[in-house]
């Protein structure tokens, strides 16, 4: 018997790292996508809606200058009736102003009817035949003179430049009309000047070929010119475009935002009301079961139950209150109660209010204040919680037996400044953005056993930011944390002077009256407490 195939081995290759296209060449790729498409579609090698918008321009270039060029055929007819009969001028003149005719027409037809791919590709042979068939009849009157003179060869050629650029700049929208108009004007008196054979002949074909050639370039370069503006103005409207939608869905996306920010808002004024109303009652009743006050608990451990129930309801109704001034202050409500502030005397009672659960862990506050510093004009409750929230971190990540340092002073600019610094586990200099971001954390708050919801840092640096003043964090790990609050000078109450000039007085003066009886005057003059009881 045959051995079995064996299985052969199934290796699993890598897995390469994904590459991300950027925008920008998706949007050039996609556009040249898009350019090679219109190409393929079009006739003259550029976009469809270029080709149209070329014709167009033609035809509204050739019927603004229709009497500019029926007055150069009228001329020529004119001029030309001189060399030969008057009979065969005027029945060329009447044959090419039929063809003018033609083209004007044509033109203005082009111009009414819609804009398609069939239509533009229809009017622009037409064009193209029309303006050869113009270009013919000028070839038959121009080389009727040539060859007898040098005067009549001279002239024929200046007519033949002149209808050249004409034609040139009035078809350079349409580079395949202008050689059909010019052209045959061109080769046949090129032609018949070299059949002449004289010397001056072949010169003047020479020159006749050199403009033909001048202005078949400078026709393409204005045709080049005119498509770049195309182009440019095409990307103009499509850049606008995408601005608008760009717009459009900004807006969409900001009204959304703004109603779930007011969702949110309803949501946690709603919330907070139904989350208080009960933690307050917890937070009465272990309070009492806490402390004893009916007695005290049969078992002792329902009392350290109790509280522990308290601790953690105030935890919960710190966080709500967080939460809810954190959405405030996003919201732009957050208001703040302005008053005569004691920097100094603030971050005081911070540090007693602090100071027992610093020694419990053994770690030393030292305090350096200046001291007979003006008051500020700010929030008292609002420096009061960013205080507060800076020591507890402070306290939080200092780790036993460690030192905090609190500072309050004057900074260069005359404002006053707060410094709170530890000795802690300190922050990695690319985890400061999150740690000062909403519901941001650290790696060493994960790790800590005192983990909180991440908000005390934001709601400080924003009440910071309302009053106009400073936040900066400076940290390094295993070195510690040092976290400065400024305060602009605006802010700072400086001591007025004492008013010179008298006050005025606390009641007006008594009214001067003239002189009565003795009796009327002690009448005004008795007490009010005393009237109508006859003393």
């Amino acid at each position: 018997m045959s051995n079995p195939a064996e299985k052969p081995e199934v290796v699993a290759l890598p897995a390469g790292p994904q590459v991300t296209v950027p925008v920008n060449s998706r949007r050039v790729a996609a556009q040249r996508v898009r350019e090679a498409r219109d190409r393929l579609t079009s006739t003259s090698g550029t976009r469809p809606a270029f080709d149209a918008e070329l014709l167009r321009q033609y035809a509204q270039t050739r019927m603004s200058a229709s009497y500019v060029v029926m007055l150069l055929v009228v001329a020529t007819g004119v001029l030309f009736g001189l060399w030969m009969k008057p009979i065969v001028a005027g029945a060329w003149t009447v044959g090419i102003l039929c063809v003018h005719l033609a083209i004007i027409r044509s033109c203005s037809r082009f111009l009414a009817e819609p804009t398609s791919v069939a239509v533009t590709r229809k009017w622009r042979t037409r064009f193209v035949l029309l303006d050869l068939l113009y270009g013919l009849c000028w070839t038959a009157i121009l080389i009727h003179p040539a060859g007898r003179d040098l005067a009549s060869n001279t002239l024929m050629m200046f007519l033949m430049l002149l209808v050249i650029a004409v034609s040139s700049m009035l078809a350079a929208s349409l580079p395949i009309a202008a050689l059909a108009a010019t052209v045959p004007v061109t080769v046949g008196i090129a032609l018949d000047l070299v059949l002449n054979g004289a010397f001056d002949n072949y010169v003047l074909a020479l020159l006749a070929l050199a403009a033909e050639g001048y202005f078949a370039l400078l026709a393409h370069r204005l045709h080049s010119t005119t498509l770049a503006t195309l182009e440019a103005r095409a990307e103009k409207d499509a850049l606008i475009g995408e601005l608008e939608q760009a717009k459009a869905i900004s807006d969409e996306a900001r009204h959304r935002a703004e109603s779930a920010n007011v969702a949110k808002s309803r949501f946690l004024a709603q919330m907070s009301h139904e989350l208080r109303t009960p933690l307050n009652a917890i937070l009465g009743f272990s309070e009492v079961m806490k402390s004893e006050i009916f007695g005290a608990h049969t078992v002792p451990v329902y009392k350290e139950y109790s509280a522990d129930i308290h601790n953690s309801g105030v935890h919960l109704l710190n966080l709500i209150n967080e939460i809810l001034d954190l959405s405030r202050i996003e919201a732009g409500r957050y208001e703040l109660n302005e008053e005569a502030v004691a920097l100094v005397h603030v971050v005081a009672d911070c540090h007693h209010l602090l100071k027992l659960r610093a020694s419990s862990r053994g770690i030393t506050i030292h305090e350096v204040f200046e001291h007979g510093m003006p008051r500020i004009w700010g929030d008292e409750r609002a420096i009061r919680q960013v205080v507060l929230n800076l020591l507890s971190n402070a306290i939080k990540f200092t780790p036993q037996g460690g030192e905090i340092w609190l500072k309050v002073g004057w900074t260069a600019s005359g404002g006053q400044y707060l410094s709170v610094k530890d000795t802690g586990s300190g922050i990695a200099e690319d985890e400061i953005p999150v740690v000062l971001a909403s519901f941001g954390q650290g790696s060493n708050s994960i790790k800590s056993a005192e983990q909180g919801a991440g908000l005390g840092l934001p709601i400080a640096k924003s009440l910071i930011d309302m009053h106009g003043g400073t936040f900066t964090l400076k940290s390094k790990l295993r070195i510690g944390t040092e976290v400065i609050v400024t305060l602009p000078p605006e802010r700072v109450m400086s001591a007025l002077a004492p008013m010179t000039e008298e006050a005025p007085p606390m009641q007006p003066p008594e009214p001067v009256e003239p002189a009565m009886g003795a009796d009327r005057k002690r009448v005004r003059r008795k007490s009010i407490m005393s009237a109508g009881t006859g003393l």
